[in-house]
């Protein structure tokens, strides 16, 4: 696909997050339109016009336009084959499907930006208390998924295997999200070993939100 690609994002959005890791394992480069989530940008008009969910990442690519992190993934996968992100076992493409699932769906909104604000407004907490309530979400979630990956005996280097996938490239924004939030992740021994592994490699290490051109704006 040599069609032009424009990816919305912010630097430290983790679905945004995946979504670069995903772009680097595939060796795409699209052009890069900065959304500035503290600032309110996704709220402009023009940006609503695109994105009526008003959050990032978004793709638009040869007239056609996606949201959601693990569906731009899936489609980058299915447009750009190689290297797989998922394996070839139905199976195991679930499995790994599951892992992702786990950490995009039921630990990642907890702490989105705007969950968090609801909860500060709402409820009359702090700085202090939204941070605690967020860190249960983070250390219960990771607690499980490290439970699941453990038990399943299939981790090698990554999540699943010896390649990196889709797996992976949720965990390590959602770790990355951890230590930001000050989680206790000292018990993770799987997840810190493999989101270790993972930040050696330039795809992952590019991706991370301190390298971002948008981080010192």
């Amino acid at each position: 696909m040599g069609d032009e690609m424009i990816f919305y994002g912010y630097f430290r959005s983790s679905a945004a997050y995946r979504c670069r890791i995903a772009f680097h394992l595939k060796g795409l480069s699209p052009q890069t339109v900065f959304i500035n989530l503290r600032e309110g940008a996704q709220k402009a008009a023009d940006f609503l016009a695109l994105n009526p969910h008003g959050m990032v990442p978004a793709v638009a690519s040869n007239g056609h336009f996606l949201t959601q992190s693990l569906a731009i993934i899936e489609w980058l996968e299915e447009t750009h084959p190689a290297p797989a992100l998922l394996p070839r076992d139905p199976f195991a493409r679930a499995y790994v499907r599951s892992l992702a699932l786990s950490i995009a769906c039921d630990i990642h909104p907890l702490q989105n930006l705007r969950v968090l604000k609801h909860v500060r407004d709402s409820y009359g907490l702090d700085q202090t208390g939204v941070d605690q309530w967020c860190r249960r979400w983070i250390e219960s979630g990771l607690a499980s998924l490290e439970e699941m990956v453990n038990r399943a005996g299939t981790a090698g280097r990554f999540l699943y295997g010896d390649e990196p996938g889709l797996a992976d490239i949720c965990l390590v924004p959602q770790m990355f999200s951890a230590v930001r939030f000050g989680a206790d992740t000292s018990r993770l021994t799987t997840l810190n070993r493999i989101a270790a592994h993972c930040g050696t490699l330039p795809a992952f290490a590019d991706a991370h939100p301190a390298r971002q051109a948008d981080a010192a704006m």
